[in-house]
């Protein structure tokens, strides 16, 4: 017997030899799930970089506070602001971001304001009609060539002062009296671009009403913006973002919360009734 066992040992001495090594070797570059060779963070894709940090993004039922009327007032008890992003500074976000929030910039991507800083920068071959607020008139969508390093600035400046995500504005021009024969089609071009400007800057981006289109960009945008869809009674078509545990940050301005909260609540809405002026003043459901 004992001379029988003698040769398996010496054949099987050498493999168990290599896998020792081969073991000390996978040890030794840190390779395992989830990692790249070599020791560190997880690589990009075939960049041989660190991969880039998932990007914040709210998630269902967040509460949140929405001031954009001067620099935002900090003393609101939510954890996710939405603020104007050209009346707020660097040192505005910062605060909030002390404060333990989370902190999305506005910016109108729709019409052309007279009272930005940038409003020069804008050729008067993409402005349209008047769009209803004073200052304001519709972009021609179409003009990605224009608009596109327009809005790239815009959200360069959002990144500048550290925003964690952009609420773009008037993302559904292609449903109004613009002055521009606009289509389904060039909103959704215009919006793929908003979006991908915003991802590329390390920061969510939220799909402004535009409700129509929600089937075709809920795989595009990180969270939905909208108004007064209660009152018109259209909430329900934006459930494929809770579904996809994404959160919706709703408004209603004439309707009592005795009228849409236990609906908002249902459907996993982030609810709160504010005043035009979209100033402090809130009431949440």
């Amino acid at each position: 017997m004992p001379s029988a066992v003698a040769p398996r040992f010496v054949v099987l001495l050498p493999l168990l030899l290599l896998l020792l090594v081969t073991g000390c070797s996978a040890t030794d570059t840190g390779e395992g799930p989830g990692k790249g060779p070599g020791k560190g963070p997880a690589e990009g894709p075939g960049t041989g970089k660190p991969a880039p940090a998932a990007r914040w993004a709210p998630r269902p039922g967040t509460l949140w506070q929405w001031q954009l009327d001067g620099r935002v007032d900090p003393r609101t008890d939510v954890p996710v602001y939405d603020i104007d992003g050209f009346e707020n500074t660097a040192a505005d976000v910062a605060r909030l971001h002390r404060d333990g929030r989370k902190v999305i910039c506005y910016i109108n991507a729709g019409a052309w304001e007279d009272f930005r800083s940038d409003r020069d920068t804008f050729p008067s071959s993409v402005l349209g009609r008047p769009n209803g607020w004073d200052g304001e008139r519709w972009l021609d969508i179409r003009r990605l060539d224009v608009l596109g390093p327009l809005m790239g600035k815009r959200f360069d400046m959002c990144r500048s002062k550290g925003f964690d995500a952009v609420e773009p504005d008037l993302l559904d021009g292609y449903l109004n009296d613009t002055g521009f024969p606009l289509r389904a089609g060039d909103q959704l071009a215009y919006n793929r671009m908003i979006a991908r400007l915003a991802h590329e800057r390390g920061m969510s981006v939220g799909l402004k009403n535009d409700l129509p289109q929600v089937p075709a960009l809920v795989g595009t945008f990180d969270f939905a913006v909208n108004e007064e869809c209660a009152q018109y009674g259209e909430c329900a078509l934006l459930t494929p973002f809770v579904r996809a545990g994404k959160a919706v940050l709703h408004v209603e301005y004439a309707l009592p919360t005795e009228d849409f909260c236990a609906q908002s609540r249902r459907l996993g809405l982030s609810s709160m009734r504010k005043k035009l002026d979209l100033g402090t003043w809130r009431q949440a459901c």
